[in-house]
């Protein structure tokens, strides 16, 4: 007599029978690969709290995007770094600045073998690494961010840029940017909402990463890690205004959430495996507390179990290289 009770284990007894009945699995072209290119550069700078991940030049960010489309990941996801920033961030209009000409470089490579997304925020624009224009108190003037991001919205189109991310929390980002592509004849171009971006302890290395201005926190336009419904209507409001994707960030911490908005989204929905995620596996596996494939892989494969249609990650082309080999 067979019990029941052995099911579930006589499907674990070998690898060809865990891999045959896997519910999820991971496959390179799920994966985006955030790259940042600093402007000035001669030689790729190391970020020394992720290690394994430098600031580009255009050649070296020209060399990764190309390695990427070899290995079938989805796409590449570009932030710029500016030798020279002010109040209002004015270096993320300018057609040949850092980030406008990293677009048009890695098309120029890639063409349409890779989707080029490219992020729209000003916090590594302004020199005070707040994502939007200050009023005269010091707080983040929504509307007149509004205006910046509607034109740094078109450049990055024009530039070349398939999707655009915008990343600063502004209410009535995403309409705003979907007005402004509509008018300038970029009907093509999508929207990846940063619909679910929580302000988060684990950032630290990405502002390593990008040479962030901010004194203080983001903590006032930012959502709070104690809520989650709220995390549904951000989502709502963005679907309405137009997003074609959106986005839960940071993942690991945010499960719940990720699961939450994959469960009533119509659009795929993406997550953000963060910097301080990427450091804390790393460091660990550095001190052989870790295995690190297992971990890197375990970590991501968590996201894509918890509702990820796509997911942002650090290791994207490390990943791919991983799954081309097996």
């Amino acid at each position: 007599m067979s019990f029941p009770h052995h099911r579930p284990r006589r499907l674990r007894t070998t690898p060809a029978m865990r891999r045959l009945t896997a519910e999820h699995r991971l496959a390179p072209a799920d994966l985006i690969l955030p790259a940042f290119i600093r402007e000035g550069l001669s030689e790729p700078n190391p970020i020394a709290s992720m290690p394994g991940v430098v600031q580009h030049t255009t050649d070296t960010l020209k060399r990764a995007a190309a390695e990427a489309v070899e290995l079938g990941v989805g796409g590449i996801m570009l932030f710029g770094i500016p030798e020279t920033r002010d109040a209002e961030g004015t270096a993320s209009l300018d057609p040949d600045g850092v980030l406008n000409k990293a677009i048009r470089d890695v098309r120029a490579e890639v063409g349409d073998s890779l989707v080029v997304m490219s992020d729209v925020c000003l916090d590594e624009f302004t020199d005070h690494g707040h994502c939007g224009v200050l009023d005269s108190d010091g707080y983040v003037d929504n509307d007149a961010t509004l205006e910046i991001y509607a034109k740094m919205a078109v450049a990055q189109a024009d530039a070349g840029a398939h999707v655009l991310g915008p990343s600063g929390m502004m209410d009535g980002q995403i309409g705003v940017i979907r007005q402004s592509l509509e008018d300038a004849g970029h009907v093509n171009t999508a929207v990846v909402a940063y619909a679910a971006k929580y302000a988060s302890a684990f950032y630290g290395p990405f502002r390593e990463a990008v040479d962030s201005q901010l004194k203080g926190d983001r903590r006032t336009y930012q959502m709070d890690a104690a809520n989650r419904r709220e995390a549904i209507q951000e989502v709502e409001l963005d679907l309405a205004e137009g997003a074609d994707m959106v986005m839960v960030k940071p993942a690991m911490s945010y499960l719940d959430i990720l699961a939450d908005v994959a469960a009533m989204s119509p659009v795929p929905v993406a997550a953000y495996q963060i910097s301080g995620e990427y450091a804390m596996i790393e460091a660990a596996a550095a001190n052989g507390w870790i295995d690190r494939r297992a971990a890197i892989t375990e970590s991501v494969l968590g996201i894509r179990r918890a509702g990820a249609n796509v997911v942002l990650t650090y290791w994207a082309s490390e990943i791919a290289g991983w799954l081309k080999e097996s």
